[in-house]
């Protein structure tokens, strides 16, 4: 429609509520006289004033009489223009609402049904256009208050605003139509602008609880340098979130705003946990140091182990565990400079270094104590199986046959499946106890020959209650 929003509408005023204007209405009959006649004329004339003055002033009109038809002609064809201007005005209101609409979509929506309905908008647009220029058109070309206006042309008058009336009418059922259809688009950007203000709010108080967090920490003496410069990057942030979505589009700032809120959250939570952060760092350091020193001295007694290892069992028992020694003392060397580095890192407030380096000295120490380990638990296990290798033995022999059994429940023959790995482990327990036989015998080959055996047994156990598990 040609109106915008920003021009005042002018309503038709229907014709009853306009001025009359124009000259009171003449009287008729009379007719000059000559001089031998003027005795009766001026007897006649108070008779004719009488009756002429009421009719000239009865009900205020001006206009020159032209008979009933043309006047219900005119008083029809005001109504329709009538009709016509509020049919005008019902659908100037509707487009205008509806543009904010349309805005409203597009401020939030670039989504390809966004677009199509900007597009179909404008197409309606031009259809009311047409429509308002009809009408426009149509209340130009008749003037209802002219005091010659004939009947004829008042019911020309009548039937082309009565055609505007009812074009604007169809316009309007069609804009009603597509504003029908807008209802998810709008609805869902409505909710994202709702959600704008106390979004940017929200930001704005993150950071503003961030900066107060880092303030607190200072004050006690910790720097904080990586939270304070993280905590600058967001500045940039806030200025765009305070120029608006205006500029910077509706979804935008809404994801600026989330994206603020987590980083200040996550600044503040690091920096109100600092000290916290601080004494257990120093508590690790303490922790790892004396761990450190009390491995060394474990590493120190690992030739010792070696020796006795050597001196009484075969080589195969002991020649993986030759380099445990040397490797023992340069990792806990290792670890060590390790702890130093971390401990000048917290003097500098280099808080995620220093936990690096901590978790670089726990994992050297973890893996040497594995290794330390290791050699005195093989010269238990060599001892133990020295000893009474039967206990071994039986422990093995337990688990195949509580493995055959659980084969055999609910069965009269065993499934192959599970009675061939079984049956092999039989045999080759066999071959390990054998291997006990003679003058020095191989006894960690027969232990891990045993666990072997042991876990073969296990994985045909979980085989075997998977399967039934799922026929249940």
């Amino acid at each position: 429609m040609t109106a915008t929003p920003s021009e005042p509408y002018t309503p038709f005023v229907p014709r009853a509520q306009q001025q009359p204007r124009g000259r009171a209405p003449q009287p008729t009959g009379l007719r000059h006289r000559s001089a031998s006649r003027d005795t009766v004329a001026l007897l006649a004339l108070p008779l004719l004033l009488a009756l002429a003055l009421p009719a000239a002033f009865a009900g205020g009109g001006t206009r020159r009489w032209f008979g009933g038809r043309a006047e219900s002609q005119r008083a029809e064809a005001q109504a329709a223009k009538d009709a016509a201007a509020a049919a005008f005005y019902e659908l100037d209101t509707a487009q205008r609402d509806l543009r904010i609409s349309i805005e409203t979509i597009t401020a939030v929506d670039d989504s390809p049904a966004a677009r199509r309905a900007v597009a179909d908008f404008s197409a309606l647009g031009q259809r009311i256009d047409q429509v308002s220029a009809q009408y426009i058109a149509a209340v130009d070309a008749h003037d209802l208050d002219r005091d010659d206006l004939e009947a004829s042309a008042a019911a020309r008058a009548r039937t082309e605003l009565s055609a505007a009336k009812d074009e604007l009418g169809r316009a309007k059922q069609e804009l009603d139509r597509f504003a029908q259809g807008l209802g998810p688009l709008l609805g869902t950007a409505e909710t994202q602008l709702a959600r704008l203000a106390p979004a940017v709010e929200r930001a704005r108080q993150g950071l503003l609880a961030a900066s107060g967090a880092l303030d607190s920490v200072r004050g006690s003496g910790l720097r904080a340098d990586d939270l304070a410069a993280r905590l600058a990057a967001l500045a940039p942030e806030l200025t765009k979130l305070n120029q608006g979505a205006g500029r910077h589009g509706v979804r935008e700032t809404l994801e600026r705003a989330d994206r603020v809120v987590r980083e200040a959250e996550a600044v503040r939570t690091e920096a109100e946990r600092l000290p916290e952060r601080a004494a257990e760092i120093d508590h690790r350091l303490v922790s790892l140091r004396t761990r450190a020193e009390a491995l060394r001295t474990r590493a120190g007694q690992v030739p010792q182990v070696l020796s006795e290892l050597r001196r009484r069992f075969v080589a195969a028992c002991w020649q993986d565990l030759q380099q445990v020694p040397d490797q023992a003392a340069e990792n806990v060397e290792q670890a060590r400079s390790k702890l130093r580095e971390a401990r000048a890192a917290r003097d500098a407030q280099r808080w995620p270094d220093a936990a690096s380096l901590l978790s670089t000295v726990r994992a050297l120490l973890n893996g040497t104590d594995e290794a330390v380990s290791a050699a005195g638990d093989r010269l238990a296990r060599l001892n133990a199986v020295q000893k009474d290798p039967q206990q071994e033995i039986d422990r093995t022999r337990f688990a195949i046959r509580d493995a055959q059994r659980l084969a055999m429940a609910g069965r009269s023959t065993p499934d192959p499946r599970h009675a061939r790995p079984l049956d092999d482990s039989v045999a080759r327990l066999d071959r390990a106890i054998a291997t006990l036989e003679g003058r020095h015998p191989d006894y960690w080959h027969f232990l891990t020959e045993t666990e072997g055996v042991r876990q073969t047994v296990a994985q045909v156990v979980d085989l075997i209650r998977k399967e039934r598990g799922t026929s249940a």
